[in-house]
C-alpha cells in the first residue's frame, strides 16, 4: 500500500517521546509498505542531511514544511475563543501544509493517510478518497488539567478547553476509519468523550529491543538516574519535586548516593532548582544507554503529563529497575513490587529507592521481571505487527470501495 504519513514533529534524531514513537512507527510501516513522510520542522532540520538520509532509509519521500508555534495572544488565537475548533489547532493551522498534503496524496495515489497526533488531524480531513487513521491521540493531559486547580476561577479555562475539544472530537472522529491510543486508560478517556465511536485500537509505546541488547556496563551501587530533558515542563516538575522533597530523605539514609539527570538543559532555569550535593545535570547525551545501564535505580517521579513513558520501558529493557509515581507508570501493565516499585508520597518514594539501593536481590528480581515485560508487550517488533495489521485493514476497506466504484 501507499501511505502518506503526516507528522507534527520532525522525527530525527528521535530524542523525545513523540519523535521516538513516530520514528519507530515509520520504521515498522515501511517494512511492508511505501511510506511518504510530510512533516513540520525547522530550518536546522531541512539542513540536516544526515537526518534526512536516516529518514529516507524508511521513507520513499521526505518533505519538511515550517511550523509556527501556538501564540495565545495572536489575533487568530483570540478569534478562536469563538470558534468550534480548539484554539491551538486554529492558530497553528497551515494552509500550505493542507495544500501540500492534498497534492502529495493525489500525485502518489495514496491509499491511507496516517495523521500523527491531534495536531495533524485537520490536514487528513481534507483528503477525499483516502482512508484516514489518527495515530496516538492523547487526552489525559487535557483531562488532568481540569483537576489540577482547586480554585474555581483557575479551573474555568482548562474546563472550557476540555469541553471544546470533546465536542470537536465527536465531530471529526467519524471521518477517521480508526484511531490509535497508547493505553487502555487513554481508550477509556476517548470512549467517555465519544461513546459512539468504536474504532479505537491500543497500540502501546514500545522500544527497539534489539538496540538495547548487549552489555553497556555493570551497575554501580548507590547511583540513580532520571532520563528526560527538563526543557519539558513535566520533567522539570519531576526533577524539582525529587530534589525538594525526596532527595533529602534518600541522602539522609544513603549519604554517598548520586543522581544524574540526562537531557538538554538549554534555556532551563536550573538556578531555581534546589541545590543538592552529588546531583549532576549531564546535558544532552548522544547515547544514554550506558548511563542507564550503569545506574542502580531509574527514578521516575513524574506528576504531570500523559501517555506511557518510554523512559520506563528503556530502563526496564536495559535491566535497570524503576521506582515511579503512579503517573509515571500510567498506561503500563506493571505490578507494584513485581516489575516496578510505585510510590506517590515523598517518604514512601524515598523508602522504595533506599530498599533497592540496599538489596541486590530485590534489584535482580525487578530487573528480570521488567525485561520480560518489555519483551512480551513493548518490543516494536511485536507492536509493529499489530500496527501494520490495523493499517492494512483500513487500507483494504478503502481499496474495496475503489474497486466497487
Amino acid at each position: 500500500m501507499r501511505i502518506l504519513f503526516l507528522s507534527r514533529w520532525f522525527p530525527f534524531p528521535p530524542d523525545n517521546g513523540s519523535k521516538l514513537r513516530i520514528f519507530n512507527v515509520l520504521r515498522q510501516l515501511s517494512r511492508a509498505h511505501e511510506v511518504a513522510l510530510l512533516t513540520f520542522g525547522g530550518a536546522a532540520d531541512v539542513a540536516n542531511s544526515g537526518a534526512l538520509l536516516a529518514l529516507r532509509e524508511h521513507c520513499s519521500h521526505v518533505r519538511v514544511l515550517p511550523y509556527r508555534d501556538f501564540r495565545p495572544a495572536s489575533l487568530r488565537a483570540l478569534l478562536g475563543l469563538f470558534s468550534r475548533r480548539p484554539r491551538y489547532l486554529l492558530d497553528t493551522y497551515s494552509e500550505h501544509m493542507a495544500d501540500v498534503a492534498a497534492d502529495e496524496a493525489r500525485r502518489r495515489r495514496c491509499d491511507v493517510v496516517v495523521a500523527s497526533e491531534l495536531a495533524m488531524a485537520p490536514y487528513a480531513l481534507h483528503l477525499p478518497g483516502v482512508a484516514a487513521l489518527l495515530e496516538d491521540l492523547e487526552l489525559s493531559v487535557f483531562r488532568d488539567a481540569v483537576g489540577q486547580w482547586s480554585v474555581l476561577p483557575h479551573r474555568v479555562r482548562p474546563a472550557l478547553t476540555w469541553l471544546k475539544l470533546s465536542a470537536y472530537l465527536r465531530r471529526i472522529l467519524p471521518r477517521f476509519a480508526a484511531c490509535t491510543v497508547v493505553s487502555e486508560q487513554e481508550r477509556a478517556n476517548l470512549r467517555a468523550v465519544c461513546p459512539a465511536y468504536a474504532s479505537v485500537e491500543v497500540i502501546p509505546n514500545a522500544v527497539d529491543l534489539s538496540s538495547l541488547d548487549g552489555s553497556f556496563g555493570p551497575p554501580r551501587p548507590n547511583t540513580l538516574v532520571f532520563t528526560g530533558s527538563p526543557t519539558y515542563s513535566a520533567n522539570y516538575d519531576a526533577v524539582a519535586y525529587l530534589l525538594r522533597e525526596v532527595w533529602p530523605l534518600i541522602a539522609r539514609t544513603v549519604p554517598d548516593v548520586t543522581l544524574r539527570v540526562t537531557g538538554n538543559t538549554e534555556g532551563v532555569d536550573l538556578a531555581s532548582l534546589p541545590r543538592r550535593p552529588r546531583v549532576h545535570f549531564t546535558g544532552h547525551v548522544g547515547d544514554v544507554r550506558p548511563i542507564v545501564a550503569e545506574s542502580w535505580v531509574s527514578v521516575v517521579p513524574l506528576r504531570l503529563g500523559a501517555g506511557t513513558r518510554v523512559k520506563v520501558l528503556e530502563s526496564m529493557a536495559l535491566g535497570t529497575p524503576v521506582v515511579s509515581t503512579s503517573k509515571g507508570a500510567e498506561g503500563l501493565e506493571v505490578k507494584d513490587g513485581e516489575s516496578i516499585l510505585i510510590a506517590d508520597r515523598p517518604a514512601e518514594f524515598a523508602e522504595r529507592v533506599v530498599d533497592l539501593l540496599r538489596s541486590p536481590e530485590l534489584r535482580a528480581r525487578l530487573a528480570t521481571a521488567g525485561r520480560r515485560l518489555v519483551e512480551s508487550k513493548h518490543d516494536w517488533d511485536v507492536v509493529g505487527q499489530e500496527l501494520r495489521a490495523l493499517v492494512e485493514r483500513v487500507g483494504a476497506c478503502q481499496l474495496a470501495r475503489r474497486g466497487a466504484s
